[in-house]
């Protein structure tokens, strides 16, 4: 199925308007992330990593729905944290449907089949599934024996009860091409309506900082595995030029813009990956955001990234204005061979800064006021 004609159109239409009116920046995709507690501690998490009162925040239904609004992005992507543990996750779907958005409700799968009743399947909604490959590569990717048998258990029940339902399938520098291609055949096989399938990207707060992809070595996992699924029509649920562009026949700075972050947080500036200062408003993110100062080639930390997050819209924005070339590369396949379009030179990048340590101590201390003026408030009556 790959990415359903509608969401083409609605997207495609939504860019050509944008850039009619010629519009700097716009979002495409809003990040949701209602709260950063998870269930699992996977080696390459960089979200989860919390003193536990901020592992406590939750964004209330009002906050998501006023973040919607705020952003006006036609696709809303949930994620965490796991977006099942929040109560009112059923509501904050229903709430964004309910607004015309395309909604993807990230999960783990091993709370799905206890919630799945709370949930109906829509047009616009879809599950996506963390599946970092098969059961070996996954259950180790994730540090737990037998998630997988879950995840995939969680797929099977979903589509048996008419949702439509992704996985996404993030890689690392241990992948196989053979085993990712034929956990790519399985999942096609089983009746998955869409991958997405993206390089790792290095957490600075990873518990294993020796598994993530530099650039090279991405490009060369991608055109391997892109080679062995010749002929597969594996249901990608992204771009033709983002794929391209991971098998390095492409070179695109990222739009982080493109997927604005909304967390119990704030807005985070500058993407979904980074979290270097947040914004109170949607509107304080995008116009006093020093974009220029991030992106691979301006900032350490940006790299070795090439995550879907940063640069599918790039590809999808690029596909709306130059289409006979997207279209070429869609009627001939990816290229696997030859040499690779030109990399960002690295020489004139700033060096990275560690912020983590004062946003947790910022984060808490407002939580801890916000206890203290309730509990005075609580004495008083």
């Amino acid at each position: 199925m790959g990415i359903p004609f509608s969401q083409v159109l609605r997207i495609g239409s939504y860019i050509l308007g944008n850039h009619i009116k010629g519009t700097k920046r716009y979002p495409l995709v809003l990040m949701l992330e209602p709260l950063f507690r998870c269930n699992l501690a996977c080696q390459g998490c960089g979200k989860i990593d919390y003193p536990k009162e901020i592992l406590n925040q939750r964004l209330s239904y009002d906050e998501c729905m006023q973040a919607i609004d705020e952003c006006g992005a036609p696709v809303v992507s949930i994620a965490g944290g796991e977006p099942l543990l929040h109560r009112d996750m059923p509501k904050i779907v229903k709430g964004a449907l309910d607004k015309g958005k395309f909604v993807i409700c990230c999960t783990n799968a091993l709370l799905f089949a206890k919630k799945v009743d709370q949930y109906e399947p829509r047009p616009n909604f879809t599950w996506s599934i963390h599946l970092d490959g098969d059961k070996e590569m996954h259950d180790r990717s994730v540090s737990l024996d037998g998630v997988y048998e879950t995840a995939e258990a969680a797929i099977r029940l979903a589509k048996s009860r008419g949702f439509q339902v992704s996985i996404n399938c993030t890689l690392f520098n241990d992948a196989n091409p053979e085993r990712t291609a034929k956990f790519f055949d399985r999942m096609k096989a089983i009746g998955i309506d869409g991958i997405t399938v993206s390089p790792g990207y290095a957490y600075e707060r990873a518990a294993n900082q020796d598994e993530f992809l530099n650039r090279t070595t991405t490009k060369n996992l991608f055109r391997n595995i892109f080679r062995l699924g010749k002929g597969h029509k594996w249901p990608f649920n992204q771009s033709v030029q983002f794929l391209n562009f991971l098998a390095g026949n492409e070179t695109y700075k990222c739009t982080p813009w493109g997927n604005p972050t909304r967390t119990v947080f704030g807005w985070q500036r500058p993407c979904y990956l980074l979290g270097e200062d947040y914004a109170k408003s949607f509107k304080d993110l995008m116009e006093n955001t020093a974009w220029d100062d991030y992106g691979v080639g301006n900032y350490e930390k940006c790299q070795d990234c090439m995550v879907h997050s940063g640069f599918e819209a790039t590809a999808v924005i690029d596909t709306v204005r130059h289409p006979l070339k997207a279209a070429m590369v869609a009627l001939k396949g990816i290229k696997t061979e030859g040499a690779m379009a030109p990399d960002i030179s690295l020489a004139n990048q700033r060096r990275a800064k560690d912020v983590f340590s004062d946003h947790v101590q910022q984060r808490l201390a407002e939580i801890r006021e916000a206890e203290a003026a309730a509990k005075k408030e609580t004495d008083a009556a």
